[in-house]
This record gives C-alpha cells, sequence and structure tokens, in this order.
C-alpha cells in the first residue's frame, strides 16, 4: 500500500467519524520554543493548553514533522530520520478512552476492501501505563488495560504494562497530561525474540500513540517527575501515528528508507554512483543519508526555507551538503541534486501538490546551494592544505581544533570532510578542541534566544492572563481606546504597579496598538490614565496566542492592576507603517511581474518609511531591472488602486488566488488584503492605506543576496522616499557644479575623469617603477657575502607598494645571477605599516634557504607575519622603525644556515 494511500485512508476514515480534516501546518511554525514543528499536535497546542478555544470537537490531521536532534545518526541507523509525517486524530472534550481505543482498533485491523490498515489482529500489541508508578493513580491506567480486553478482545499477555517515561505524556510544560497507550506490530521471529515490547522493540514496532489527556499538571522537573494539580475540566485525546512505520510494514520492507516516498532516490544515487545499496554498510549509510536529507530539504524549502547561516535556514544548509558530500563520497563528482530532487518531488507530490507548482523556485534555491557547496569544497581544500602544510612545518601530528572549526563555521566545510582529507596526509585533528568551540557557540546561540525571548520568561505568567480571556484587537478599527488594565508584567512575574522610570510589560482588555507580526513592526504610542500617569508604549508583541502585551517606560506617576486607562496609537507613526506594508505588497506584485511567478516573497519586514522583501531568485537585478520594477510598483501607486480586506476560510483563500506567505502560520478563518482586485491579493494581517496612492512615493533603495536562491530589495516610500531622492537631487546639482557641466551630462563627465585618473595612475606607476629599479646597480654592487651567499637587503624608502618591492628583488635577484647562492629582500613602510619581500634563487634553495622561511623572521622583527613560496615570499608588520632591524636578524639567519 502506498504511502499516499495510507495518508487517504486515514484522513478518510477519521472524516467519517464527524472529526474535521485539518491541513497540516507549515513546518515553520509561530511557536518561540520550536525551530520547526516536531510533533503533529504541535499546531493544537493552544487548545490544549487553554489558550484558545478549538472551532471543533474533534479534528484528524497528517502533520509534516522534522526533527534536527539526530541529523548526525540519519543513515547511521534504520530508525533515524530527519523529515517524518505524523498521522493523529484528537478529541477535545468529546469522546476519551473508549473512543480512541474503539476508532484506534477499528481502523489499524479493519480490512483493506473496506478502507482499513489490514493488520493481523493476533500480530497487534498494547503497553498501559503500570501500577504503582503514581500516587495519584495507584493501580495504573487499568481502566485502558480493560477497554482494550473488551473492545478488541486482547489477551492479557499482550497488554503490557510499562513505567511512566513511557507510557506517561505531557508537554514538558505546566498544562495538561496523562497516560498514553502504545500500540505495536509483532514483525515476526525473524525480527528478534518473542514477549512483546518489553522484550524486543525491533521485533514488536510501535506505530501509535495514544494519550488520555486527563489530569492538570503544575511543576515539571523531568519526563517522569511532576506535581499533579487535579483533574482536567474537560477531558482530551491527543494520539500519533507514524506514517512512515506504518507504510514500512505494510510495503513489506525493512525500513522507512524503503519505503515508495524514500527508495527511489536511493535507487537513482546507485545509478549515479555505480555502487549497489545493501552491499557495504559504509555505503549504506551514504546512501540514507542522501535519501533522507533530499526529501527532507525539499520539504523545508516548500514551507519557504532558504539556505543561511544560522537557524531553521543553517538546517537546511547543512542537509543539503551532507546531501552532496554523501553523493560525492559515493563517488559521484557531477552535480547531483539536479538529478535527485526531481525524483523526490515526483514521489511526494501525490500526498503534497503543491511542489509540482513551486518545483521552478525550490529547484532555483537547491540547485544554486549546490553550487555555492562544490565552490567551498575548492576554496575549503585549499585553506585545509595550506593549515596541514603549517602542521608539517611545525612537526605536528594534530590540526587545532579551532582551524577545523574556522573551516567548519566560517567556510561551510563539513568536519567529516576534514577529518577525512587531514588523514590523507597522515594528520589527526584536535576533536575536542573542535567540539568545545562549537559547543561554546551554541550556548552563545542559547543565549542570544533566551535574550530574544526574555518577554516570555515566564509561560504560566501569560497562561494565568490568558484565562481571563483574549485581548480584544481594535487596530483595524480605531487609534484610541479606552481600556483596563489586566496585567503587569517584569521580568517575567507579575507585578501590582509600575512607578515612573520603570520598564515593563501591560496587558490590557482591549487595544488599538497593532502587535509585531507579518513582518510589520508593533505601534508606538502612549498610554494616560485619568490620575496622570502617562506610559510611553515602545513595542508591543503577542507572548502567547490571542493575549497582547505593550512593553512600556513610564514617563509620570503610577499605573496599577486593574486601573482604567485611555490605550492612543501614534497617528503619524500608524500612516507611514500603512504605508510602508502596502508598499510591500505592491512590490511584490510589481516583482511576480517582472520576474514571473517564481520570485515568491519567502520574508518581509516594514516599518514607518522603510521596507525590505526576501524573494527567490537565483541572481543579482539588473539596473533596468530594478528600474522597471520601481515603475510598475509607482504606476500601481499612481493609478489609485482600491486596497480592501475579508475574511473567509483558508481553503476559499487559496481558491481565489490568494498568496499564503512562507514562515506564516494561518487559522482557517484567514484576512485576504487585495490592491486593485486579483493584481494583489495576499493573506495577511497587517494594517494597509485605502488606496495605493497614500503610499505617495516609492523608491528603491537598494538589492542583495542573502543566501543562495534568495534576494533582499528594499525600499523607502512617503515623504522617506521624496527625503531620499531631494538628497540624491542635491547630491547631483553639487557634483554637477564642481565638474561644470549640466546634470544630464553628469555621467559622461565623471566618466571622462576616471578614465584620465585610470591612465594618471599608470603613468604614475610606471614611472615610481623605473625609479625603483633605476638604482639597481648601484645596489648589486653593495650585496655582502655571509658564509658563501651573496646576501642583498635594501631598505626602499617610504611609500614603494608590494607589487613594485617584487619587481625589485626579482630584478635584482636576476642580476646577481646563478653561480652562487643570493637573497634580496626589499622593504618599504606605507605609513607605519612596513612591506617585505624576499627572493631567493636555486642555488640558495638548494643550500635549504627559503624565501617563505626567511620572510616569517622579518615579518617577525617588524611586528607582523608573512609567508609564501620558496622563490619569492611576502610579509607586513606594525612597526616601520624596525626596518634596520628586520634587514639584520635576515643576515644573521643567512649566517646561522
Amino acid at each position: 500500500m502506498e504511502t499516499a494511500e495510507i495518508r487517504r485512508r486515514w484522513l478518510s476514515f477519521f472524516e467519517g467519524t464527524d472529526h474535521t480534516v485539518v491541513p497540516s501546518a507549515p513546518l515553520v511554525y509561530d511557536d518561540p520554543n520550536l525551530l520547526f514543528v516536531n510533533a503533529g499536535m504541535v499546531p493544537f497546542k493552544p487548545y490544549f493548553l487553554g489558550q484558545q478555544s478549538p472551532p471543533w470537537k474533534r479534528a484528524t490531521s497528517v502533520q509534516k514533522c522534522v526533527r534536527t536532534l539526530d541529523i548526525e545518526e540519519v543513515g547511521k541507523t534504520t530508525r533515524h530520520g530527519t523529515f517524518f509525517q505524523m498521522n493523529g486524530n484528537f478529541s477535545f472534550g468529546d469522546y476519551f478512552k473508549e473512543g480512541a481505543i474503539r476508532q484506534a482498533w477499528e481502523l489499524v485491523t479493519g480490512s483493506q476492501a473496506e478502507g482499513g490498515l489490514g493488520f493481523d489482529p493476533d500480530k497487534v500489541w498494547v503497553t498501559v501505563l503500570g501500577p504503582g508508578l503514581l500516587p495519584h493513580l495507584p493501580d495504573g491506567d487499568e481502566e485502558a488495560a480493560a477497554l482494550w480486553r473488551e473492545i478488541a478482545g486482547l489477551p492479557d499477555e499482550r497488554i503490557q504494562r510499562r513505567g511512566v517515561e513511557d507510557n506517561y505524556w505531557h508537554m514538558g510544560v505546566p498544562g495538561p497530561g496523562g497516560p498514553c497507550s502504545e500500540i505495536y506490530v509483532d514483525r515476526g521471529a525473524e525480527y528478534g525474540p518473542d514477549g512483546g515490547p518489553l522484550v524486543d522493540e525491533e521485533r514488536f514496532l510501535e506505530i501509535w500513540n495514544l494519550v488520555f489527556m486527563q489530569e492538570e499538571l503544575s511543576a515539571i522537573r523531568s519526563k517522569a517527575d511532576f506535581d499533579v494539580t487535579g483533574e482536567l475540566p474537560s477531558k482530551n485525546i491527543d494520539t500519533g501515528m507514524g506514517l512512515e512505520r506504518v507504510a514500512y510494514l505494510l510495503q513489506g520492507v525493512d525500513n522507512l528508507y524503503e519505503i515508495d516516498e524514500v527508495y527511489p532516490v536511493i535507487e537513482r544515487a546507485e545509478q549515479m554512483s555505480g555502487r549497489d545499496y545493501g552491499a557495504d554498510h559504509g555505503a549504506d549509510v551514504q546512501f540514507r543519508v542522501v535519501a533522507d536529507h533530499v526529501r527532507s530539504g525539499l520539504m523545508l524549502m516548500s514551507d519557504g526555507v532558504t539556505p543561511g547561516n544560522e537557524g531553521r535556514g543553517y538546517v537546511l544548509r547543512r542537509l543539503l551538503r551532507r546531501a552532496v558530500r554523501s553523493m560525492r563520497l559515493l563517488g559521484v563528482q557531477d552535480p547531483a541534486l539536479t538529478e535527485l530532487l526531481p525524483i523526490s518531488k515526483d514521489v511526494m507530490k501525490a500526498s503534497y501538490p503543491e511542489l509540482e507548482a513551486d518545483f521552478g523556485r525550490i529547484s532555483q534555491i537547491a540547485y544554486a546551494e549546490e553550487e555555492a557547496f562544490r565552490r567551498t569544497l575548492v576554496a575549503g581544500t585549499t585553506i585545509l592544505d595550506l593549515a596541514v602544510d603549517k602542521a608539517k612545518e611545525r612537526g605536528a601530528t594534530t590540526l587545532a581544533g579551532d582551524q577545523a572549526f574556522a573551516l567548519h563555521d566560517t567556510y561551510g566545510f563539513p568536519i567529516d570532510l576534514t577529518l577525512e582529507m587531514a588523514a590523507e596526509q597522515g594528520l589527526e585533528v584536535d576533536r575536542e578542541g573542535f567540539t568545545t568551540l562549537m559547543t561554546e557557540q551554541r550556548e552563545r546561540a542559547k543565549a542570544d534566544a533566551r535574550a530574544k525571548k526574555s518577554g516570555h520568561a515566564s509561560t504560566e505568567v501569560w497562561r494565568d492572563l490568558r484565562d481571563h480571556g483574549p485581548t480584544e484587537f481594535l487596530a483595524y478599527e480605531t487609534l484610541t481606546a479606552e481600556a483596563s488594565v489586566r496585567g503587569l508584567v517584569v521580568d517575567g512575574a507579575r507585578v501590582p504597579a509600575l512607578t515612573q522610570g520603570q520598564r515593563g510589560m501591560i496587558v490590557l482588555d482591549r487595544t488599538p496598538f497593532y502587535a509585531e507580526s507579518g513582518g510589520q513592526t508593533a505601534d508606538e504610542g502612549v498610554i494616560e490614565t485619568a490620575s496622570g500617569a502617562v506610559l510611553r508604549v515602545r513595542d508591543v508583541q503577542r507572548p502567547v496566542k490571542g493575549l497582547i502585551a505593550h512593553t512600556v517606560e513610564v514617563e509620570s506617576g503610577e499605573l496599577t492592576e486593574g486601573a482604567g486607562v485611555n490605550a492612543q496609537v501614534d497617528p503619524d507613526w500608524r500612516v507611514q507603517a500603512c504605508q510602508a506594508h502596502s508598499g510591500t505588497h505592491v512590490v511584490h506584485a510589481a516583482l511576480r511581474q517582472v520576474l514571473g511567478p517564481t520570485a515568491l516573497q519567502s520574508g518581509s519586514y516594514n516599518k514607518p518609511g522603510y521596507l525590505r522583501l526576501d524573494f527567490a531568485w537565483n541572481s543579482s537585478l539588473s539596473r533596468e531591472t530594478r528600474s522597471e520594477i520601481e515603475e510598475v510598483a509607482n504606476l500601481a501607486l499612481r493609478q489609485d488602486l482600491p486596497v480592501s480586506a475579508a475574511y473567509m476560510t483558508l481553503p476559499e483563500a487559496r481558491a481565489a488566488g490568494a498568496l499564503a506567505l512562507f514562515g506564516e502560520t494561518y487559522d482557517e478563518q484567514v484576512r485576504v488584503v487585495e490592491i486593485g482586485g486579483p493584481w494583489s491579493r495576499e493573506l495577511c494581517g497587517g494594517t494597509h492605506v485605502r488606496h495605493s496612492s497614500q503610499v505617495g512615493a516609492l523608491t528603491l533603495t537598494g538589492e542583495s543576496s542573502v543566501g543562495s536562491g534568495s534576494r533582499r530589495i528594499e525600499a523607502l516610500v512617503g515623504m522617506d522616499a521624496l527625503r531620499y531622492l531631494a538628497r540624491e537631487r542635491a547630491l547631483v546639482s553639487e557634483l554637477s557644479g564642481l565638474v561644470g557641466v549640466r546634470p544630464e551630462q553628469l555621467s559622461d563627465r565623471v566618466g571622462q575623469v576616471l578614465t584620465r585618473l585610470k591612465e594618471a595612475e599608470k603613468e604614475i606607476a610606471a614611472m615610481r617603477q623605473a625609479a625603483v629599479l633605476s638604482d639597481a646597480g648601484a645596489l648589486v654592487a653593495s650585496a655582502q657575502d655571509v658564509k658563501g651567499v651573496t646576501w642583498l637587503g635594501h631598505d626602499a624608502g617610504p611609500g614603494v607598494g608590494g607589487d613594485d618591492l617584487r619587481r625589485l628583488v626579482t630584478d635584482l635577484r636576476g642580476r646577481l645571477g646563478e653561480e652562487r647562492p643570493s637573497v634580496v629582500a626589499a622593504v618599504s613602510a606605507a605609513g607605519d605599516r612596513p612591506v617585505i619581500v624576499i627572493a631567493t634563487n636555486a642555488a640558495a634553495r638548494e643550500r635549504g634557504l627559503k624565501a617563505g622561511q626567511l620572510v616569517k623572521i622579518g615579518a617577525q622583527a617588524l611586528g607582523g607575519n608573512g609567508g609564501g613560496k620558496d622563490d619569492l615570499a611576502q610579509g607586513g608588520g606594525q612597526d616601520a622603525s624596525q626596518i634596520s632591524e628586520a634587514l639584520t636578524q635576515i643576515g644573521r639567519a643567512l649566517g646561522r644556515a
């Protein structure tokens, strides 16, 4: 049974039992604690935590998931995968244990002809929470065990009791929890000993976990150590079935790498490499890495992730580069993703048809990243070779950890590649030093993430405030509102009051302030009380869904919890913010009109007067293209297109052609913003102007790369755009006056000036070179004999560049001839920064006198360093007063040679 068919049967079965089918959320989800969605229940967390009321009593989904903790283990075993799909059914205060168990048994053992999965009932085992493990459940979950006997007819020996770590579930934070029951399938004696999952979890494979949320938990100290507050007023069901696990059981293969959605990539990799999967464990690891990472990368890019050097982008970059690297280890030197990515798309599009429509953008990003990595391999190999040479010169047998880390961190050079290539040249790598630096980097990243989320330090604080209901959001309707203070928070803790000079966060029952989201920065303004307290609003965020928190500075007076206030958005700020956000939509539509539909926005940021927009594109935009985009955008503003917003269901919005932007999470009801009807139609929660002409002027100010296959365009709008243009006009006027031409002639005149300047620079360089070489004959006569070596050290005076010094020393070396060993050094200084160049002839090199070694001696005396080849080398330093000493040190070194 194909994986897509298992997925279809799951959704069909639960839809037939009155569950609402909820589409998979994007892998990039609006949760500050997650890099990616890593479990099927993540999109439902607000309902389980009581932060939102669920719109349905029953729901089902097949959720895309990515787990990144096991990337290094992928391929080494047949159980670790990065991307996977989790089938789930959910009940919010509706059915409970009996309903969950009855439905699970019916689907698992129901005949395939009637839409079931068709597992043999005699091969199904289950586990439940055992007795004597939790004080509040002294008998364990005997209720679930009894239901399995009653509903499924399972004998007691196939209902096994397990500990809290296996059969009790919670989110790791205060909230709901409860015992769970896991369903296992016996794969047969060839996979291990009998005795159920307690004996062997290779033979008895878990496919489905039913979680019975029945208790409210407070303090969570570990997976098995927590405090129970009491029973939940509304008991819930959360289940998770691993789609890939069920697929390989029903397809008769041994592991997830061999199912129909993964194995075709391995088959193509076999053809490309000329090697067979299953013949060699080392090669099998690489085949599995390729198959997993190509699919995972495909799904991440489909949800808008682009390669980068941090966060989600770094994970994607690492996956793609590991796949390319694994193909190279299999002997494939040519580009690989062009062959493998289309295959992964073809086998996944049955479940995710959007992959077909978006493959142009996805492939553009992936192929650019592979090409960049191929260049990195060349550059990294050169740098690694130099590091190895230096280590060998010192007689070292180990490459320093900081050098391996620099290759990894700066150039994206994989540590396994560094280990392999160093070993080929007889060196080990200081893995301990490398690991230490990697750990320090991760800790810095975690500290930075904690600092960024400091306003959300206590989830419990926000949950408590959210229990009183969501903040009424008035930003679309008004700029002022009367409200009452629901809570005050300082450093993650509730406080009774804020006084003059304090900074804290305020939660109101209703607010006209726009909270930062969708790329739009938060409103600024003031909050005032009748008693005269004035608080300046500096930021507005949503610490949990439905709750809005205002970061404020108290300018005067005191604010207490429960007080009535008047909240006032700065009207100028809001007007300019609306201009910028509508301008972002206009620029996006102009990009797609000029470049085509693959130029999709992948991120944006806008604040009053300014916008930037990241979009999928593989090359820089020409000046002409930028001008065309700017003209299309400004024509749309001039046409005074109407701007409107409407609410509809997500399927309705997609059917209408509304663009859902990457990285955004949408509810079933969505807000669609149109500019000029279908010309620009996007899902958006931001604030906007009413007519496009209200954006004012729009001028593009920059365009740059933000990663492989991704570009960034920046623009100013409104008065900021006009001020920018006025500054440019003033600059053109000033330059025109300086060179004495009209503004329209400025470009030609500047070009003429630059041409003459380059010609003058060439003449000066030729004269300087002639001057430097003019005394060469006299300098040869000043050469000294040092133990049979002709030594010529020369201070060329200030202002002679490295190129001229190299010409001088090579000319002098030629004049000295090849009859006897010769070493020539020349030094000059530009300000306080000296440069030294050394040349040796063949006879000197035969005596072991190498320019690269000698230049280090001179450069160290100058307070610097240097290096190069045996015949010609260059160095530099910090102290020009030591030029004479540097030449002396080199002469002494010749005497010791």
